[in-house]
């Protein structure tokens, strides 16, 4: 069975992004040559990566057109991807399908064959998923940063118990943190 695997960055005090969308300016506090490694082997690690459709706007908009990483805007741009949306009839980033029903069309995906499925940003359908429990694991990159206020990446009021995998500290001062989450 396929896993299916979270990725985010995060402030010190839970914030995935700023108070207002797409703020992640906290991100150029972390990057540095650990990150960009660990980025790249992401890329390695998965044949499917899944964006919640606001990720996915921002994603294709950056990953298409940069000139900066060019690794990772590499593996960003071929691999196969899912956008999860209900108002989306089509994708317009190569190798990018509709999932409609992203709960269902996971469960479904994580038994085909292939290699572990990643839910970049996106910490709305994270949240769903985590809810659905289709998440084997959440890896956070944990930046050094209080931002006071923003968008939390885990929302109030949701339990879920984890099992610590790793803790890897990296250049900038940050940590990349691994997860197992327990079955309810």
């Amino acid at each position: 069975m396929r896993k299916l695997i979270g990725w985010n960055l995060m402030s010190l005090d839970g914030f995935f992004e700023g108070e207002t969308p797409w703020d992640l300016s906290f991100h150029h506090t972390v990057w540095g040559e650990d990150l960009r490694r660990y980025a790249v082997s992401l890329g390695e690690e998965t044949d499917f990566i899944v964006f919640g459709r606001k990720t996915y706007e921002g994603m294709a908009a950056h990953w298409q057109e940069t000139s900066e990483e060019p690794e990772i805007k590499a593996y960003m741009n071929a691999k196969a991807k899912g956008v999860a949306s209900r108002g989306l009839k089509e994708a317009q980033w190569n190798n990018t399908r509709v999932l409609s029903d992203a709960v269902s069309d996971l469960q479904a995906m994580k038994l085909l064959p292939g290699e572990t499925i990643f839910v970049f940003g996106s910490a709305e359908l994270q949240h769903t998923l985590l809810e659905a429990g289709l998440m084997d694991e959440i890896r956070i990159c944990l930046a050094p940063v209080l931002l006071g206020k923003g968008n939390p990446l885990f929302k109030p009021g949701f339990e879920k118990k984890l099992a610590l995998l790793e803790a890897r500290p990296v250049d900038t001062g940050a940590v990349i943190l691994r997860y197992a989450v327990k079955p309810n």
